[in-house]
């Protein structure tokens, strides 16, 4: 497992705060990209082999990033502007190192936080002998498929987790503009209040003085 990053982030670029490797060389990482940064991720891959690379913004702005991914001869292999998520498979047509870029440098002033799941090759077999030409067991297969299902119930628990952290996001935001809304809201009601109580004094003296000059 080779991955390794840099970029312009500073030190925020390096705050890693989930890494997994699995026996498939597959990566899960979350981390913080500031405005104005770009973080950029390198992976050794052998010619042929299939990776999958899947990415989702779950704090920040309007939840967007620019992607791009290059192959080792600098050719484009994808790019994408301004997407909240999104996944792409591709075949390693060359040995080399590939690079993938998150950007956030069209961002002035919100800085994000970017999940991503880059998955390099197939998981190895359960059982050693799982490719044989005889059929397997019965305990093998059950085997085999309650570990496909494990994987899928980890695949769908990540998501689950993704969107709850960004619809938090978005509700702890839509509280703060309510909160602020409703502060200047209560500071428009008190000027207006003390407003008309000056208001009604100046029509009460304007008579009072009317009335003197009358009876003088």
């Amino acid at each position: 497992m080779l991955l390794r990053g840099s970029g312009t982030a500073g030190p925020w670029g390096w705050l890693t705060l989930l890494l997994v490797a699995c026996a498939a060389r597959a990566s899960e990482i979350t981390f913080e990209l500031p405005d104005n940064a770009k973080q950029c991720f390198y992976e050794d891959i052998v010619q042929g082999t299939k990776c999958t690379l899947e990415f989702q913004v779950i704090t920040g702005g309007h939840y967007d990033v620019d992607c791009r991914l290059e192959g080792p001869d600098g050719a484009v292999l994808y790019k994408e502007m301004k997407k909240q998520y999104d996944s792409f498979t591709f075949t390693a047509s060359r040995n080399g190192t590939y690079k993938f870029c998150f950007s956030n440098e069209f961002s002035t002033f919100t800085h994000k936080t970017v999940y991503f799941d880059f998955q390099v090759g197939e998981d190895p077999p359960l059982f050693p002998s799982e490719n044989r030409a005889t059929a397997l067991t019965q305990m093998e297969s059950a085997c085999v498929s309650i570990h496909e299902a494990l994987k899928s119930v980890i695949d769908y628990q990540t998501h689950f987790r993704l969107r709850e952290a960004q619809g938090r996001s978005r509700a702890e935001d839509l509280n703060t503009r309510v909160a602020y809304w409703s502060i200047g809201e209560a500071i428009i009601l008190l000027v207006v209040s003390i407003g008309q109580v000056f208001l009604l004094k100046s029509f009460f003296s304007d008579k009072r003085t009317t009335t003197t000059r009358v009876g003088s």
